[in-house]
């Protein structure tokens, strides 16, 4: 693969890696790769490595980390090279810099000190998995990594019932089946789902059905890489009175009447206020 070395303005460039296969690097990224003055990256390892697949040299350029435990200590380093009229390359370890990444400090800083920002975009596991999945994509919502806690996680899922959007996590091998449960207790197990996993590499895979399929396919069946995980948004559905308040009543044994509320009213697209009065009186009563 071919490259072109020529002068970068100085500033922050920020350059978007595979996500997996190697090949996946745009021209451009490459070309900021050789003529960046200075290079920084989230793993360094990585980078050396990508930059000796496609020939590109270091030709004495030095790799400064810099992520999420070491940004306060590198950021000012980095932003003085900018002040002094250095161009710096960074790139995250794999993927598009700042989804899921510690770029936003260093970019934000940046514009604060009117340095210029730009993008070289292209791979990112979002936007492949998507891609792929079979479900809406004319709005969708990337939401992250979900919290570690239990009830953070609740409260978290909860929090996504009513929108009308295909929704988008990033999850742990580890973790993916305790989150397909949770999901199906906090949107419904009927909701459509894609777990897309290890894209662009050699075991992708890509299961689609409901939350609880899903969940059960898993159960026995434990999978290793990175996960994508995408539910569709939800239908809105009509609910009684009665199941209403059967689902208030299970929610107040666990949750103040103000997160019970909110909980019930996000997984049944209602509105807030009408809600938590109907929680207020049901405990009162």
């Amino acid at each position: 693969m071919t490259y072109q070395t020529k002068p970068l303005s100085a500033g922050l460039h920020f350059l978007a890696t595979p996500i997996g296969n190697a090949r996946d690097i745009t021209l451009r990224a490459l070309d900021i790769l050789a003529s960046a003055d200075v290079l920084a990256a989230e793993d360094t390892r990585s980078l050396r490595k990508l930059m000796d697949i496609h020939g590109v040299p270091l030709n004495g350029r030095h790799i400064y980390p810099y992520h999420d435990h070491n940004g306060g200590q590198m950021r000012p380093r980095l932003i003085e090279l900018m002040e002094e009229g250095k161009s710096v390359a960074y790139a995250s370890e794999a993927g598009t810099p700042l989804v899921a990444d510690p770029g936003f400090a260093l970019c934000r800083e940046a514009l604060s000190r009117d340095i210029p920002v730009t993008s070289a975009p292209g791979p990112s596991a979002m936007i492949a998995a998507l891609t792929i999945s079979g479900l809406p994509s004319d709005r969708f919502l990337f939401a992250g990594f979900p919290p570690s806690s239990q009830g953070a996680r609740r409260k978290f899922f909860s929090s996504f019932a009513s929108v009308p959007a295909t929704l988008g996590f990033y999850e742990s091998p580890k973790r993916v089946h305790r989150t397909l449960g949770e999901l199906c207790d906090t949107l419904g197990e009927t909701r459509q789902a894609a777990l897309c996993r290890e894209l662009t590499k050699r075991f992708e895979e890509v299961r689609k059905g409901t939350l609880r399929e899903l969940e059960e396919s898993l159960r026995d069946a434990p999978v290793k890489g990175e996960i994508v995980l995408l539910i569709d948004r939800a239908e809105r559905a009509e609910v009684s009175e009665a199941d209403l308040e059967t689902a208030l009543a299970e929610a107040l044994e666990a949750m103040t009447v103000k997160d019970a509320a909110a909980d019930v009213a996000a997984r049944y697209g209602l509105k807030k206020r009408d809600v938590y009065q109907m929680a207020l009186a049901m405990k009162e009563g």
